[in-house]
This record gives C-alpha cells, structure tokens and sequence, in this order.
C-alpha cells in the first residue's frame, strides 16, 4: 500500500471511530411497558407515571423510549405481550397495577429488570425474596389492596347496618383470587352477613354480573382490587349508580365518579412511584439492590351526592372519619 493511501485510510478511520462511539452513547434506553389494559382508560395514570419518570430525568420520546404493549383487559394475553418485549430486548420491563402482568413479565424473563406495581404480596407471589432484599431482576412498588377487603365490607356494613346480603365482584384469572375471596368470606361470617361470588374477567362480564346481583337482592357490592377493574373504574361506578347498588372499590376515582364508597391507597401516586424507580433502573441501579417500595398511606372517600340518591343516612362516625366527603 502506498503511503499517501495508508495515511488516507486511517484518518478515515479515525473519523469514523468518534462518530460510531457518539451514536452508542447517544442511543436511548427502551422501557417495555407491560398495560393490561387500554391506553385511553389510563391517561391519567399515564401522566403520573410520566411524572415519576421525569423526576428521575427521563423524559419519554427525548432521552428515553417506551413501547408499549397492553392487554385490553385480558389477562391471558400478557404472556405473549411480555414475549414479545424481551425479543424487543428493551431495557425494563414496568408492569404497573396488575399482579397478573408481573408475573408474565416475570416468567418471560429471569435477566432484564422487571418493575411492578400491585396490591399483593410479591413474596407470597414468588416475584422476590423478601420486601428489603428482592435478590433478582424484580422489584417494584405494592400498596395495601388484598388484605384491605374485609375492611372494605366492614366499612359497608358501618354504612348499610341493616345489610344482610353482600356480593363480591371479584375477577377470577387474578392471581390473587382465591385469597380474596377466602378473605372476604371469613369477615361475611363474622359480620353475620351472606356473601356471593360474582365473577367478570373482562368488562364483556360486567352487564352479566349485575343482572345477577340484582336477581340475588344483594345490598351492596364490595369490587375486588384487580388491574382489569383499574382500568374500567368509571364504568364500574356508572353500572352501580345505574342499578342504584351500593358499592365500596380501592381507588378514589370510584367514589368521583359516582360511586358509594373507596377505601385504599392512591392510583395516581402509584403509578409515579412506578416511574420513578423504572428511571432508578435505567440510570444503572440493580433491581436485587433496590428494596420494594410500600405505599401505605390510606384515604376513605365516600360520595355523600350517591348516598342521598339512593336514600342512605350514612352514620356521623363514619362522616367524620372520611378523608373526604364528595357532595
């Protein structure tokens, strides 16, 4: 090779170098997001979990990718969702508010991390080893939603004291169905109340389901917590003003749109924490390093509007124990 090439050559080369190590570094992190449902039924969630994202630096479309995957509702679909994103081989996978979607998230993968929010016990559930130590790919955000369902029936039954037949809507493809139903079974004895099951795996269930409740004369309702239900919370509370049952659900955003009751934690507040630590993930920190977060702040929210339409006189001690009182 002649000098004049050799020279030309490997200043071609040492232009290029700077040039491909610019594009590696500029490349962003993909963040897989796991929905079970539908992305116009959590718009607002979604901002939150923007939010989160955003206080960690991360901005979606600028310095960070996502892909979304979602459900619509159906939870046998998660599995193939979640394949599908490690064949993405994005950088996270988040799988926000359903149990179901952990752990699709978690059989499809034992190496790219996996952020989860749900209101069961991801120790129990098999997703880490223990709250402070997760020890894998896992770790995420949980709040109290299982273990508050016979509170929610107590709280219906402060509200209705003459109740005598309570239903439970519960979604039989979660995870955590049978816990809830066992829970919920054992206060119905206790309180003296009859308790039926009403199942609806999907928002194609929920017409069935409240033609059964009312042919049983149930007095109230008590909404299982469930990522499917998450997303369908406005139709949920229209379908009890409608039928006029009284209803208790976790969220707040039951109660604002019409429905009796919602005694849990903050669905909004949840899905920022989700973001915040996808965005602790992607800036390098390991999942087995970071301990579960636990939201344990709880807010009773009761419709005050709902309770005149259907003629209830709610008891003062349980006005006055509200965190807020919608008129």
């Amino acid at each position: 090779m002649k000098r004049r090439e050799f020279i030309t050559l490997l200043g071609g080369a040492a232009a290029a170098w700077p040039l491909a190590a610019r594009s590696q570094q500029s490349a962003v992190p993909v963040a897989g997001f796991l929905g079970v449902g539908s992305p116009d039924k959590v718009a607002n969630d979604l901002r939150a979990f923007h939010q989160g994202l955003g206080e960690t630096g991360f901005v979606g479309g600028r310095n960070v990718a996502i892909e979304f995957r979602w459900a619509d509702g159906q939870n046998d679909r998660l599995p193939a969702l979640a394949a599908d994103l490690v064949r993405r081989q994005v950088n996270v996978i988040v799988a926000p508010g359903s149990t179901a979607a952990a752990l699709a998230a978690r059989a499809a993968s034992k190496t790219i991390p996996i952020v989860f929010w749900l209101g069961g016990d991801p120790v129990r559930l098999g997703l880490v080893d223990s709250l402070n130590h997760p020890g894998g790919n896992v770790t995420g955000v949980t709040t109290l939603g299982t273990e508050l369902g016979p509170k929610r029936l107590e709280l219906m039954r402060e509200a209705l004291p003459t109740a005598t037949i309570v239903a439970l809507l519960i979604n039989p493809s979660n995870p955590n169905a049978e816990t809830q139903s066992r829970g919920l079974q054992t206060a119905a004895l206790t309180f003296g109340l009859k308790l039926h099951v009403l199942h609806a795996s999907s928002e194609r269930d929920f017409n069935s389901a409240f033609e059964t409740l009312l042919s049983l004369r149930a007095d109230a309702l008590v909404i299982a917590g469930d990522g499917v239900f998450n997303t369908r919370i406005e139709q949920l509370a229209a379908l009890t003003v409608r039928h006029a049952v009284p209803a208790i659900y976790q969220y707040r955003q039951f109660a604002a749109a019409g429905g009796l009751m919602s005694y849990g934690g903050s669905l909004t507040d949840s899905y920022r924490l989700t973001g915040v630590y996808t965005g602790r993930v992607l800036k390098g920190e390991m999942p087995a390093d970071m301990p579960v977060q636990q939201a344990t702040k709880l807010e009773l929210i009761l419709n005050l509007k709902t309770a005149k339409a259907l003629g209830l006189d709610v008891p003062p001690q349980l006005l006055a124990r509200a965190d807020e009182v919608i008129k």
